[in-house]
């Protein structure tokens, strides 16, 4: 474990760096995904430090790191097309989106992506965010395993959906040449793919997506 996070230009330890922070110091696993841009420049914007300091409870390590590189993933393509998104909301949202998949997870109709987004929404409510920006990243985390984005979903949605697909089954690999490759490389999680599915299985097939009024809830 380390206090290590990087400079604003993600060269290395400097001023600032400690996460002081009841909740502890941050996983040197973690250490080059946080020098990537996607998440060097969201040092010191409230949520996404707060956020930063959950995500170690949320899901186990290889977890946190699938987490990290969706929202990553996400974050390259939004900036290749020049997409415009809450950067902070949907680190929160890539931090939460399989926490449902987690023992003790609270049981709520729709399986657990709406798991995973009823404890987004707490989350996010503790921490002061308005309804309205609740609402797009909690429908990003319900539907983000649906076989592809809705027509109405907003840009939050379409991207965790994007950034979690490629990271898991390399579906859009073509959209960025090489880039899931290099942050595999970077945070490596071998065989990954596999046990995911394996837990998707345990919370069975069948509850995966969340049904009409779940979705609209």
């Amino acid at each position: 474990m380390s206090t290590w996070l990087p400079d604003a230009d993600g060269s290395g330890p400097g001023q600032g760096d400690r996460c002081d922070d009841p909740a502890g110091p941050l996983p040197d696993a973690w250490r080059p995904l946080m020098a990537e841009p996607g998440l060097a420049e969201l040092w010191g914007d409230p949520l996404a430090d707060a956020t930063l300091r959950e995500l170690p409870r949320l899901v186990p390590p290889r977890g946190a790191l699938h987490s990290l590189r969706t929202f990553l993933l996400a974050d390259a393509w939004a900036r290749a097309r020049g997409i415009g998104y809450d950067r902070a909301g949907l680190l929160a949202a890539a931090a939460f989106h399989d926490t449902g998949l987690t023992d003790g997870a609270p049981r709520v109709r729709g399986g657990f992506p709406c798991r995973s987004a009823a404890s987004l929404d707490r989350f996010l409510a503790g921490h002061g965010v308005a309804e309205a920006r609740r609402a797009a990243l909690t429908r990003a985390v319900r539907e983000h395993m649906r076989p592809f984005p809705a027509r109405d979903a907003g840009a939050e949605a379409r991207l965790l959906h994007f950034g979690a697909w490629l990271d898991v089954t390399g579906r859009g690999f073509r959209r960025l040449p090489g880039e899931r490759g290099r942050l595999a490389a970077l945070a490596p999680t071998p065989w990954f793919a596999v046990s995911f599915s394996a837990r998707v299985a345990v919370c069975g097939l069948r509850r995966v997506l969340p049904d009409s009024s779940a979705a609209a809830g």
